[in-house]
Protein backbone atom coordinates (compact mmCIF):
# COMPACT_ATOMS: atom_id res chain seq x y z
CA UNK A 1 0.00 0.00 0.00
CA UNK A 2 0.93 3.81 -0.58
CA UNK A 3 0.10 6.29 1.94
CA UNK A 4 0.41 10.29 1.14
CA UNK A 5 0.73 12.56 4.08
CA UNK A 6 0.41 16.35 3.53
CA UNK A 7 1.42 19.47 5.30
CA UNK A 8 2.08 22.46 5.85
CA UNK A 9 -1.54 24.43 5.35
CA UNK A 10 -2.92 26.82 7.77
CA UNK A 11 -4.31 30.49 7.60
CA UNK A 12 -2.71 33.02 6.09
CA UNK A 13 -3.37 36.75 5.55
CA UNK A 14 -3.43 37.64 1.46
CA UNK A 15 -0.67 38.53 -0.01
CA UNK A 16 1.46 36.24 2.67
CA UNK A 17 3.09 32.51 1.99
CA UNK A 18 2.73 29.09 2.20
CA UNK A 19 4.57 25.88 1.69
CA UNK A 20 2.64 22.92 1.96
CA UNK A 21 4.24 19.29 1.24
CA UNK A 22 3.39 15.81 0.30
CA UNK A 23 5.59 12.76 1.16
CA UNK A 24 4.68 9.19 -0.19
CA UNK A 25 5.95 6.14 1.59
CA UNK A 26 4.53 2.30 1.38
CA UNK A 27 5.43 0.11 -1.66
CA UNK A 28 7.12 2.69 -4.25
CA UNK A 29 8.95 1.58 -6.92
CA UNK A 30 8.77 4.82 -9.20
CA UNK A 31 6.66 8.06 -8.76
CA UNK A 32 5.82 8.73 -12.77
CA UNK A 33 3.62 11.97 -11.72
CA UNK A 34 2.71 14.26 -9.25
CA UNK A 35 -0.15 16.91 -8.57
CA UNK A 36 -1.37 19.35 -6.51
CA UNK A 37 -5.60 19.69 -6.28
CA UNK A 38 -7.76 22.18 -4.36
CA UNK A 39 -11.38 22.07 -3.75
CA UNK A 40 -13.29 25.31 -2.56
CA UNK A 41 -16.51 24.98 -0.67
CA UNK A 42 -19.38 25.04 -3.32
CA UNK A 43 -16.91 23.62 -5.93
CA UNK A 44 -14.71 21.04 -7.69
CA UNK A 45 -11.90 19.80 -7.00
CA UNK A 46 -9.51 21.41 -9.84
CA UNK A 47 -5.60 21.26 -10.75
CA UNK A 48 -3.50 23.68 -9.49
CA UNK A 49 -0.08 22.42 -10.42
CA UNK A 50 1.28 19.03 -11.87
CA UNK A 51 5.21 18.08 -11.96
CA UNK A 52 6.43 14.78 -14.45
CA UNK A 53 8.87 12.30 -13.86
CA UNK A 54 11.28 14.12 -16.24
CA UNK A 55 10.75 17.42 -14.47
CA UNK A 56 8.34 18.98 -16.32
CA UNK A 57 5.75 21.65 -14.50
CA UNK A 58 1.86 22.81 -14.97
CA UNK A 59 0.31 25.21 -14.11
CA UNK A 60 -3.40 26.65 -13.93
CA UNK A 61 -4.05 30.19 -14.81
CA UNK A 62 -4.78 31.47 -11.84
CA UNK A 63 -1.56 30.47 -9.75
CA UNK A 64 0.74 30.82 -12.67
CA UNK A 65 4.07 33.02 -11.50
CA UNK A 66 2.38 32.80 -7.87
CA UNK A 67 2.91 29.13 -7.01
CA UNK A 68 5.80 26.28 -7.70
CA UNK A 69 5.77 22.91 -7.64
CA UNK A 70 8.70 21.01 -7.19
CA UNK A 71 10.25 17.39 -5.86
CA UNK A 72 12.34 15.70 -4.22
CA UNK A 73 12.51 12.30 -6.09
CA UNK A 74 14.89 11.25 -3.46
CA UNK A 75 12.30 11.52 -0.39
CA UNK A 76 9.32 10.87 -2.79
CA UNK A 77 8.20 14.32 -1.44
CA UNK A 78 6.87 16.76 -3.42
CA UNK A 79 6.33 20.54 -2.34
CA UNK A 80 4.09 23.94 -3.31
CA UNK A 81 5.79 27.26 -2.87
CA UNK A 82 2.64 29.13 -2.44
CA UNK A 83 3.41 33.32 -2.89
CA UNK A 84 1.04 36.38 -3.27
CA UNK A 85 -1.88 34.78 -1.74
CA UNK A 86 -5.29 35.60 -2.35
CA UNK A 87 -8.75 35.16 -0.92
CA UNK A 88 -9.78 33.14 -3.90
CA UNK A 89 -7.04 30.42 -2.92
CA UNK A 90 -8.75 29.54 -0.18
CA UNK A 91 -9.81 25.50 -0.32
CA UNK A 92 -8.38 22.10 0.99
CA UNK A 93 -5.28 21.27 -1.21
CA UNK A 94 -5.02 17.54 -1.81
CA UNK A 95 -1.52 16.05 -3.10
CA UNK A 96 -2.30 13.00 -6.08
CA UNK A 97 0.61 10.86 -7.01
CA UNK A 98 0.83 8.56 -10.12
CA UNK A 99 2.52 5.21 -8.41
CA UNK A 100 4.19 2.36 -9.93
CA UNK A 101 4.76 -0.01 -6.67
CA UNK A 102 6.74 -2.75 -9.02
CA UNK A 103 8.86 -2.14 -12.20
CA UNK A 104 6.33 -4.38 -14.29
CA UNK A 105 3.20 -3.65 -12.63
CA UNK A 106 0.38 -1.18 -13.92
CA UNK A 107 0.73 2.58 -12.44
CA UNK A 108 -1.96 3.28 -9.64
CA UNK A 109 -3.37 6.89 -8.65
CA UNK A 110 -2.96 7.65 -4.91
CA UNK A 111 -4.41 10.77 -2.91
CA UNK A 112 -3.72 12.63 0.48
CA UNK A 113 -6.44 13.59 3.16
CA UNK A 114 -6.38 17.32 2.22
CA UNK A 115 -4.88 20.06 3.99
CA UNK A 116 -6.74 23.38 4.51
CA UNK A 117 -5.33 26.82 3.41
CA UNK A 118 -7.18 29.93 4.15
CA UNK A 119 -6.44 33.41 3.19
CA UNK A 120 -8.09 36.13 5.03
CA UNK A 121 -8.40 39.65 3.19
Amino acid sequence: QVRLVESGGGLVQGGGSLRLSCAASGSIFSINAWGWYRQAPGKQRELVAGINGGGRTNYADSVEGRFTISRDAAKNTVYLQMNSLKPEDTAVYYCNAEVRRVSWGRVYDYWGQGTQVTVSS
